[in-house]
Protein backbone atom coordinates (compact mmCIF):
# COMPACT_ATOMS: atom_id res chain seq x y z
CA UNK A 1 0.00 0.00 0.00
CA UNK A 2 2.98 2.06 0.45
CA UNK A 3 4.28 1.52 -2.42
CA UNK A 4 1.11 2.76 -4.63
CA UNK A 5 0.97 6.03 -2.22
CA UNK A 6 4.10 6.97 -3.07
CA UNK A 7 3.87 5.90 -7.09
CA UNK A 8 0.49 8.15 -6.62
CA UNK A 9 2.78 11.22 -5.52
CA UNK A 10 5.30 10.73 -7.97
CA UNK A 11 2.97 10.58 -10.87
CA UNK A 12 1.00 13.98 -9.37
CA UNK A 13 4.28 15.62 -8.89
CA UNK A 14 5.57 15.32 -11.83
CA UNK A 15 2.67 16.14 -13.97
CA UNK A 16 2.75 19.27 -12.03
CA UNK A 17 6.44 19.70 -12.51
CA UNK A 18 5.48 19.24 -16.45
CA UNK A 19 3.53 22.45 -16.70
CA UNK A 20 5.98 24.95 -16.21
CA UNK A 21 8.11 23.49 -18.55
CA UNK A 22 6.29 25.12 -21.51
CA UNK A 23 6.10 28.19 -19.75
CA UNK A 24 10.07 28.61 -19.36
CA UNK A 25 10.38 27.47 -23.21
CA UNK A 26 8.51 30.44 -24.30
CA UNK A 27 10.00 33.27 -21.55
CA UNK A 28 13.56 31.58 -22.14
CA UNK A 29 13.00 33.27 -26.33
CA UNK A 30 11.03 36.09 -25.32
CA UNK A 31 13.17 39.29 -25.47
CA UNK A 32 15.53 37.53 -27.01
CA UNK A 33 14.22 36.61 -30.04
CA UNK A 34 12.11 38.48 -32.94
CA UNK A 35 10.84 35.44 -34.14
CA UNK A 36 6.91 34.41 -33.14
CA UNK A 37 7.32 31.13 -33.11
CA UNK A 38 10.71 29.88 -33.33
CA UNK A 39 10.23 25.67 -32.77
CA UNK A 40 8.40 25.87 -36.24
CA UNK A 41 11.51 26.74 -38.50
CA UNK A 42 12.74 24.46 -41.41
CA UNK A 43 15.67 21.91 -40.36
CA UNK A 44 18.82 23.97 -42.06
CA UNK A 45 20.43 20.83 -42.73
CA UNK A 46 17.74 19.40 -44.81
CA UNK A 47 16.92 19.75 -48.18
CA UNK A 48 14.18 22.53 -49.07
CA UNK A 49 10.70 20.84 -50.10
CA UNK A 50 10.01 20.54 -53.89
CA UNK A 51 7.78 23.79 -53.49
CA UNK A 52 10.59 26.28 -53.44
CA UNK A 53 12.47 24.95 -56.28
CA UNK A 54 10.05 26.50 -59.22
CA UNK A 55 11.37 26.44 -62.59
CA UNK A 56 11.66 29.53 -64.17
CA UNK A 57 9.29 29.36 -67.10
CA UNK A 58 9.17 31.83 -69.85
CA UNK A 59 12.87 33.45 -69.34
CA UNK A 60 15.42 32.61 -72.22
CA UNK A 61 19.03 32.73 -72.44
CA UNK A 62 20.21 35.35 -75.38
CA UNK A 63 23.83 36.25 -74.48
CA UNK A 64 26.00 36.46 -71.49
CA UNK A 65 23.69 38.27 -68.98
CA UNK A 66 20.75 38.90 -71.37
CA UNK A 67 17.53 37.36 -71.22
CA UNK A 68 14.15 37.66 -73.13
CA UNK A 69 10.84 36.56 -72.88
CA UNK A 70 9.85 36.69 -76.35
CA UNK A 71 10.27 33.28 -77.60
CA UNK A 72 13.31 32.72 -80.29
CA UNK A 73 13.02 29.52 -82.24
CA UNK A 74 16.66 28.13 -82.01
CA UNK A 75 17.02 25.81 -85.03
CA UNK A 76 16.36 28.67 -88.07
CA UNK A 77 18.41 29.44 -91.02
CA UNK A 78 19.87 31.70 -92.26
CA UNK A 79 18.15 31.71 -95.01
CA UNK A 80 14.90 32.49 -92.70
CA UNK A 81 16.15 35.44 -91.50
CA UNK A 82 14.33 39.27 -92.92
CA UNK A 83 16.00 41.95 -91.21
CA UNK A 84 13.34 44.73 -90.93
CA UNK A 85 15.43 47.05 -89.06
CA UNK A 86 18.73 47.76 -86.92
CA UNK A 87 19.03 49.70 -83.56
CA UNK A 88 22.16 51.33 -82.84
CA UNK A 89 23.84 52.41 -79.83
CA UNK A 90 25.90 51.07 -77.04
CA UNK A 91 24.03 47.53 -76.92
CA UNK A 92 23.66 46.85 -80.81
CA UNK A 93 19.89 45.22 -81.65
CA UNK A 94 18.44 44.03 -85.24
CA UNK A 95 14.89 43.43 -85.94
CA UNK A 96 14.17 40.89 -87.64
CA UNK A 97 11.16 38.18 -89.47
CA UNK A 98 12.12 34.68 -88.78
CA UNK A 99 10.47 31.91 -91.26
CA UNK A 100 7.26 32.32 -92.00
CA UNK A 101 6.44 33.65 -87.92
CA UNK A 102 4.22 37.20 -88.67
CA UNK A 103 5.74 38.03 -84.94
CA UNK A 104 8.77 40.38 -84.92
CA UNK A 105 12.19 39.19 -83.29
CA UNK A 106 14.98 41.05 -81.38
CA UNK A 107 18.24 39.44 -82.15
CA UNK A 108 21.75 40.94 -79.91
CA UNK A 109 25.13 39.88 -80.80
CA UNK A 110 26.64 37.17 -79.68
CA UNK A 111 23.44 35.52 -79.62
CA UNK A 112 23.61 31.62 -81.05
CA UNK A 113 21.39 30.38 -83.86
CA UNK A 114 21.12 26.73 -83.76
CA UNK A 115 24.27 24.77 -82.65
CA UNK A 116 27.11 26.07 -85.34
CA UNK A 117 26.21 29.68 -85.79
CA UNK A 118 26.43 33.37 -84.02
CA UNK A 119 25.67 36.75 -84.59
CA UNK A 120 29.10 38.11 -84.79
CA UNK A 121 28.02 41.97 -85.53
CA UNK A 122 25.24 44.24 -86.13
CA UNK A 123 26.66 46.87 -88.77
CA UNK A 124 24.07 49.36 -90.09
CA UNK A 125 23.60 48.22 -93.13
CA UNK A 126 23.04 44.37 -91.99
CA UNK A 127 23.71 41.41 -90.16
CA UNK A 128 27.05 39.49 -89.74
CA UNK A 129 26.54 36.02 -88.86
CA UNK A 130 29.78 33.42 -88.45
CA UNK A 131 29.30 29.36 -89.17
CA UNK A 132 32.03 27.47 -87.48
CA UNK A 133 32.53 24.35 -89.89
CA UNK A 134 35.13 21.21 -90.31
CA UNK A 135 36.44 20.91 -94.08
CA UNK A 136 37.12 17.46 -95.36
CA UNK A 137 40.66 17.94 -94.06
CA UNK A 138 39.43 17.90 -90.58
CA UNK A 139 40.39 21.48 -89.87
CA UNK A 140 37.85 23.95 -88.23
CA UNK A 141 36.81 26.86 -90.63
CA UNK A 142 34.54 29.70 -90.22
CA UNK A 143 32.60 30.91 -92.89
CA UNK A 144 30.71 34.55 -92.23
CA UNK A 145 27.50 35.47 -93.94
CA UNK A 146 25.84 38.66 -94.32
CA UNK A 147 22.59 39.38 -94.31
CA UNK A 148 21.17 42.73 -95.74
CA UNK A 149 18.40 44.81 -94.64
CA UNK A 150 15.22 43.51 -96.59
CA UNK A 151 13.46 46.25 -98.42
CA UNK A 152 10.10 44.70 -98.53
CA UNK A 153 8.71 44.07 -95.07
Amino acid sequence: MQKLDSLILFVIFSSLLAFPQDKRKASFFEGKTELKNPFNLRDPFKKPSDKSKRKRSGYNKIGKDQYTNVSVPKNYSIKDIKVIGILLGPKRRAIAKIGGDKAQKILSEGEKIGSRTTLKAILPGGLVFVEKLVNVYGQEEYLETVVPISSNN
